[in-house]
């Protein structure tokens, strides 16, 4: 229902979770920190000036988007994106969080994959007013955050 892709659609996110990585699209398998049945959670390639180590919830399942996800994929991401936000609050030191997920071109959906976003967040980031100030980030940027929340999940589960 209100789907997009093309109908040669070659999932970026699916290849992660099936431990292929796209060398067009900028999040690895490497970016990996939790993955169990239903979903896998890794750190975003993309970050906001000053909100490193953005997060990305994914199902396992291919979903285009919040009006196709099957209730109970749904209910295990949201389940987990609570133990994520409470992960950055102690790995990272952060002073909150904000969670986002984007549908449709005039949504801003930009991959074709049900994808949830946990934000760290800081007093006076002002991350809506910075929105436009985002990079591409590299793996070497990305991992120390990956090992973090592993390491985290590793303890804590």
């Amino acid at each position: 229902m209100y789907n997009h892709a093309p109908k040669d659609y070659k999932c970026p996110l699916c290849l992660i979770v099936n431990g292929k990585d796209n060398p067009e699209f900028f999040a690895k398998v490497a970016d990996i920190f939790y993955k169990d049945d239903f979903l896998t959670a890794f750190i975003g390639g993309k970050w906001w000036e000053k909100n490193p180590g953005g997060t990305i919830i994914i199902p396992n399942k291919h979903f285009e988007n919040l009006y196709d996800i099957d209730e109970e994929y749904g209910h295990k991401i949201f389940d987990f994106s609570k133990k994520l936000a409470i992960a950055l609050k102690k790995v990272y030191g952060c002073d909150g969080v904000s969670t986002r997920q984007h549908n449709e071109l005039a949504g801003n959906q930009e991959v074709w994959h049900y994808h949830f976003h946990v934000m760290p967040r800081w007093e006076g980031d002002e991350l809506y007013k910075n929105h436009d100030k985002k990079r591409w980030t590299t793996a070497e940027e990305r991992k120390p955050y990956v090992e973090k929340l592993r390491k985290y999940f590793e303890e804590n589960e």
